[in-house]
């Protein structure tokens, strides 16, 4: 039992930082229809970012766990400027390459800057556990739950409650319609970039106690995240979260309770049973289309 719990925590926590990657998936398709492939790099730019505060510039965590966010979300503003707003309009296809292309350019740079080693971010959670009886638990995997929940609180108040939230969900449902209403849906889509790579920096710190930061780590988990946005409901945010929440549980409990080899087939075992069953994923609306 106590086995049990532990993987239980581990899965939810690995799921979390899935989560929030694939929250960044989600985040830009309904404000702009566009899939962004290179939201895991994005999360790997940030990891990176705040390895440069923290870990050599020797700034207090949180200070440096704030510029990154800052630094990300100027970077991915300017990254939806220089790629994808030239190309909105042309084919989906065009757009994925597009995106896909960002991703190989930004591992590229990261190695070159940083390196192929494996980095570790030192954080106030790196070393203590919590104890309940025989149980124990690791605080820096308590640390990512509880940052996940924080997050995901702020970003549904943020849409439901405030102005630019509001004018961001019409834009997210007819963008054409909210032109006409006034809102500026340019800045709109570049503030969603933004959120993104914000909340994908979020997830790259948060990762960083659980496992290194490298320059393909990005491309590994968006992997995962990406069947995570799909399990939820493509376009559902919370669907995005309790998709990566389940991916990381079913990947940890496969990893220890089954034969190896299954860690990594078993998440997508169970995408392809629920898509079979609810394509429209668990959150997801189903549209029924007129013949």
């Amino acid at each position: 039992m106590l086995d049990f719990v532990q993987q239980l925590v581990s899965g939810v926590a690995l799921g979390c930082v899935y989560g929030l990657i694939a929250l960044g998936f989600v985040l830009v398709y309904k404000a702009t229809e566009v899939v962004n492939f290179a939201q895991g790099d994005l999360m790997m730019l940030g990891g990176f970012f705040a390895f440069t505060f923290i870990g050599m510039m020797g700034l207090n965590y949180w200070i440096g766990f704030a510029g990154a966010v800052a630094a990300m979300a100027l970077f991915g503003m300017l990254a939806e400027r220089v790629v994808v707003r030239p190309i909105l309009g042309y084919p989906q296809f065009s757009i994925i390459m597009a995106t896909i292309g960002l991703g190989y350019f930004l591992r590229s740079v990261a190695g070159m800057i940083w390196g192929t080693d494996d980095l570790k971010i030192e954080t106030p959670f790196s070393q203590g556990v919590l104890r309940i009886g025989s149980l124990v638990l690791a605080y820096d995997k308590l640390s990512v739950i509880a940052a996940t929940m924080i997050l995901c609180t702020l970003l549904y108040l943020f849409f439901n409650k405030t102005t630019l939230g509001t004018a961001m969900r019409a834009s997210s449902e007819n963008m054409l319609a909210a032109y006409y209403m006034g809102i500026p849906v340019k800045r709109v889509v570049s503030i969603v970039w933004a959120i993104s790579a914000a909340v994908a920096t979020c997830a790259g710190v948060l990762l960083a106690p659980i496992t290194f930061i490298h320059s393909n780590v990005g491309l590994v988990l968006g992997l995962k995240a990406f069947p995570a946005a799909v399990l939820g409901g493509f376009g559902s945010i919370p669907g995005a979260v309790v998709g990566g929440v389940l991916i990381g549980v079913i990947e940890s409990m496969a990893g220890f309770y089954l034969p190896e080899g299954w860690k990594d087939v078993a998440p997508y075992l169970v995408l392809l049973a629920v898509l079979l069953l609810k394509p429209e994923g668990l959150f997801g609306h189903h549209v029924r289309k007129k013949v």
